[in-house]
């Protein structure tokens, strides 16, 4: 039977630490099943589903320290249980440029938990606007809007709340 581990690694940006991970995972006998990596600040992070059989999964677990010392990372494990099927409902996609300011990543997941919405995915980047330098702030989300939700009055009133705070929004469906 296979089983699954979640690994959370994060250090300083250095090369490498992709290839120290992934060839002790390799080394263990797991297989990585899923993984984004990023690099936030001068951090590197690094967040992985390996799947392998119990013992497997036991000797990655017990063995991550190895990563500690030589590449400067803090690493975190959990065991998980497969993905189930993601929740019912019409998917859309949200994005979301605006100024940066404090609160719009809180304010837009606080106004889609309050309808029932459910986040699945969610991307956030920071970047100078070109010319000015003005500071801004990307948002990037996949939602599954509940079928019990009214997607035109929802699409309205989300349209009308981005207004508000005056964040410039793009809702679509996902294909």
């Amino acid at each position: 039977m296979t089983h699954q581990l979640v690994i959370s690694a994060m250090g300083e940006d250095k090369p490498g630490i992709v290839k120290a991970v992934s060839k002790y995972i390799l080394d263990c006998g797991g297989n990585i099943a899923e993984s984004q990596m990023s690099i936030l600040g001068g951090e590197f992070v690094l967040m992985t589903l390996v799947t392998g059989e119990a013992l497997v999964l036991e000797k990655i677990e017990s063995g991550l320290l190895s990563l500690t010392d030589p590449m400067g990372l803090t690493v975190i494990a959990k065991h998980t249980k497969p993905k189930v099927a993601k929740l019912e409902g019409v998917p859309y996609k949200i994005e979301i440029i605006a100024m940066d300011h404090p609160g719009i990543v809180h304010d837009v997941t606080d106004y889609l938990a309050k309808h029932g919405v459910n986040v699945q995915e969610l991307a956030t980047d920071s970047y100078a606007a070109p010319h000015t330098g003005t500071p801004m702030f990307a948002l990037n989300i996949e939602i599954a809007i509940p079928s019990m939700v009214n997607v035109a009055e929802f699409r309205r009133s989300f349209n009308e709340f981005c207004d508000d705070m005056n964040l410039d929004v793009n809702l679509e469906a996902r294909k």
